[in-house]
This record gives C-alpha cells, sequence and structure tokens, in this order.
C-alpha cells in the first residue's frame, strides 16, 4: 500500500480530506451504512470501479480507522468489510452533501447507473422521528432505520421484521424528493406516495 498522500496543511478540513478524499471513498461508506458488506457486493454497487481501485481503497479505510473485515462464522465464512463507529461518524457528513448536490441530480442520463437504495440517505433527511421504513420502488425494495444512533441505517430488501411505516412512490417522486424539489409530508397529501403501517412514523406522514 502506498504511503498515505497529505495536503500538510494545519486545518481539519484538511486533515479530513486527507482520510476521506480520494475518488471513491465516501462512496464506500455510503455503501458500507448499509451493514457488513463482502468485497464482491461492494463491486457490484459500485460501478466504474476498478477492482484494484476498490482494494486499495478498502486498505485504506482499514489502516485509518474507518472501516475493519472481519470473518463471518459458518455457515456464511465470507469476509465482509464494516465501517468502524468513527466511519459511521461519516454520516451527517454524506448527508450534507446530498443535501447540496442536490440540484446537479436534474433529468437522470441515460449512462446513469442507478440502484435503489442509493435514494436512502436523501430520503432519510425527510423523515423524522425514529423507526423501521420500508420503501417499495420500481427499481426494488430497500429499508431505512430513522433516527439510528449507531449500526446500520438502511439495508437493501424488505424490511427486517415489521416495519413501523411502509412508503409506496413511483421513481419520479422519489427522484423528486431526493432533488429536494417536493417534501416527503407534501408528497403523501398529494397522493404520490402511499403510507401504510401503524408506527408513529407512519401516522406522522399520514396526518403531516
Amino acid at each position: 500500500m502506498s504511503p498515505r498522500r497529505s495536503y500538510d496543511q494545519y486545518c481539519s478540513t484538511a486533515r479530513a480530506l486527507d482520510l476521506v478524499g480520494d475518488r471513491w471513498t465516501l462512496l464506500i461508506v455510503r455503501e458500507l451504512l448499509a451493514g457488513p458488506r463482502r468485497y464482491t457486493d461492494l463491486h457490484a454497487d459500485l460501478p466504474g470501479v476498478s477492482t484494484d481501485v476498490l482494494a486499495s481503497r478498502l486498505k485504506e479505510m482499514e489502516r485509518d480507522g474507518l472501516a475493519t473485515r472481519r470473518r463471518l462464522p459458518p455457515p456464511g465464512a465470507v469476509y465482509v468489510y464494516e465501517l468502524t463507529a468513527r466511519g459511521r461518524q461519516l454520516l451527517p457528513v454524506l448527508q450534507a452533501l446530498g443535501s447540496w448536490g442536490a440540484r446537479e441530480l436534474g433529468e437522470r442520463r441515460p449512462t446513469d447507473a442507478v440502484r435503489a437504495h442509493w435514494f436512502a440517505l436523501p430520503l432519510l433527511r425527510s423523515l423524522e422521528g425514529e423507526g423501521l421504513v420500508e420503501v417499495r420502488l420500481e427499481e426494488g425494495e430497500f429499508y431505512l432505520r430513522a433516527g439510528a444512533e449507531e449500526g446500520p441505517v438502511y439495508g437493501d430488501g424488505p424490511a427486517p421484521g415489521t416495519a413501523d411505516a411502509y412508503l409506496v412512490m413511483d421513481a419520479a417522486t422519489c427522484e423528486a424528493v431526493a432533488r429536494g424539489e417536493l417534501a416527503l409530508p407534501q408528497a403523501v397529501r398529494d397522493g404520490r406516495v402511499t403510507v401504510t403501517g401503524e408506527g408513529t412514523l407512519a401516522k406522522a406522514l399520514r396526518e403531516a
């Protein structure tokens, strides 16, 4: 592994960028916020990254205390990567970047890759309160853990167990919320999002 590059500036922003400023690092964090991931799963959900670059970034994140690698017990017996507590502290950084960059989304380009769970963090910003939320889109399903202070904040597929709220919407509505053009409560009032469930979050969205 090559030595860590540094801006050599006595500034907290520069020091932060020494750790996470390389290309792909923050997107790897985005994927690991879903919990432990195998290398092959990370590579599949980061279209465009080479195997060499992904392996290098993961080693750097281990060295810098942002991620760890461990072997799952049988019957899985595979290696997974996961964020450390310090790595999970990057959640508000990613949310702030996503909010700032929302206006750059525009219309989806033919060359744009998309994964349903990439909408998880923008939707998480729109939720107030705590609870488990399952989201169903045309592209797939994912779930969010609103108000989670530690551990995975979202995941692929149906929610594990009964969710506090179930949201169904089309891709155009989800993209409008992600771009900041449409507030989630307004989308519910307009009938563009169907909310079911008996949890506090579901009731709050229906009554907003």
